[in-house]
């Protein structure tokens, strides 16, 4: 199904994506638009829903209700196939949507090169050399050229988190989801992460990123969505959201965030 949104310059647009765990409403009735090269920076407390958002939008964890527009296309729908089953949406979706984690997920008898080219040659079935070496390019692009043949228990959070990010961008994704990927770092690896991460907005990647670095959402973002209990409560320019939030809730989050 293709959609008006492609021909307006939308990358991706969620239309009211409901999302349940149980009798717990996760999402109640999200709507975004993100256009081609935009980067939006997603906040909100924990338990929000800021992270299922994300696993919705590459239907890691498919909506049972709303729908979701990539490049034009419905993901949610394919022929003969509910949303989250076999079929073409959920391949068109793994090949152009990339997520990289808060936890890294490397293979550890693997190398940073090996971690970064296994899914080319299985998924996309590139040849071993053409896999090779273009993972050997993506790490170079994220400062890693010197660490192509070292295995993750050898490399720094921060190294291991940039593999991750070389490891989604050999997918060639035309979407990148980040989930809290400096959370979990000490916070002298932090800037070598958003280091990279800058240079892909700089680059016009298509970016969701869910962050509570808010210095990045404000250099970086070009919307600011802020999240609590499942909704939207506000969103807009990182100046506008950031230092003149209109909603009290999303006031009482900064000031929680910028009293740390």
């Amino acid at each position: 199904m293709e959609s008006t949104a492609l021909s307006g310059g939308a990358m991706l647009r969620l239309e009211n994506i409901h999302k349940r765990f149980g009798k717990l409403e996760v999402l109640r009735g999200i709507n975004l638009e993100v256009k081609r090269g935009e980067v939006v920076c997603v906040l909100g407390p924990s338990g929000s829903g800021k992270s299922t958002l994300l696993r919705c939008v590459n239907l890691l964890e498919p909506p049972e209700q709303g729908e979701i527009f990539v490049e034009g296309h419905d993901i949610c729908k394919g022929p003969g196939s509910a949303a989250g089953e076999a079929g073409w949406e959920l391949d068109f979706v793994r090949q152009r949507v990339g997520i990289v984690f808060q936890q890294f997920n490397l293979f550890p008898q693997k190398t940073a090169l090996e971690n970064v080219s296994l899914a080319p040659e299985r998924v996309l079935k590139r040849p071993p050399k053409e896999a090779r070496a273009k993972g050997t390019a993506l790490l170079e692009r994220v400062g890693l050229a010197d660490k192509l043949d070292e295995y993750p228990d050898r490399l720094s959070g921060g190294q291991q988190q940039r593999v991750a990010i070389a490891r989604a961008l050999a997918m060639d994704p035309h979407v990148m989801l980040f989930d809290e990927v400096t959370s979990a770092l000490d916070p002298e690896l932090v800037k070598e992460v958003l280091d990279a991460m800058r240079e892909l907005a700089n680059e016009g990647m298509t970016m969701i990123v869910v962050t509570h670095e808010l210095g990045f959402a404000r250099e970086v973002g070009d919307q600011v969505v802020f999240m609590d209990d499942g909704v939207i409560v506000e969103q807009g320019k990182p100046a506008d959201v950031l230092d003149n939030p209109r909603e009290e809730r999303t006031k009482r989050f900064l000031g929680l965030v910028l009293e740390r």
